[in-house]
């Protein structure tokens, strides 16, 4: 069975690191704390202290697994290469058609995408349309909230 591949930045794979390096030595310490000083309060069946905490140690435990097996097998993305060709890895800047407003974004893997932040995943319907135009590219990308023309103005 193949696994699935996650692309990523170099920054991306280093953000994940120290987020599973916290979950692992800092956030599994203070659950484990918190379950004993809850099991302390006695009867176990009617324990919300410690039914929150075994909840969250759930949570923490499945996102350890899950940046696991992110870094297993990640692939770095290399973000020197043809700066005429949108790719994963570099930041888009178009202008949407007619209005002329200016917008944008890195396309990124999914593991480290944040559109508040500006990064779309390369799985977005932004990023799927964009991909493999060059610069000064008319695209029509197609988006939940109906059709969206756009030229490409500058790759980096």
């Amino acid at each position: 069975m193949m696994e699935k591949v996650y692309p990523m930045t170099l920054e991306g794979k280093e953000k994940l690191e120290q987020e599973l390096e916290e979950l692992k030595t800092v956030k599994r310490k203070e659950i484990v704390e918190r379950i004993k000083i809850a099991r302390s309060f006695g009867d176990l069946s009617e324990n919300s202290e410690y039914e929150s905490a075994k909840d969250e140690q759930a949570f923490v435990e499945g996102r350890i697994t899950t940046l696991e097996n992110m870094m297993r097998f990640a692939q770095i993305i290399d973000n020197n290469m043809d700066k005429d060709t949108v790719s994963l890895g570099h930041t888009i800047t178009f202008i949407e058609l007619p209005d002329g407003e200016e917008e944008e974004y890195t396309i990124v893997g999914s593991a480290e995408a944040d559109p508040f932040s500006g990064k779309i995943s390369n799985d977005s319907p932004i990023a799927k349309a964009l991909l493999g135009c060059k610069l000064g590219d008319t695209v029509v990308i197609s988006t939940p909230g109906g059709d969206m023309k756009v030229k490409i103005e500058k790759i980096s």
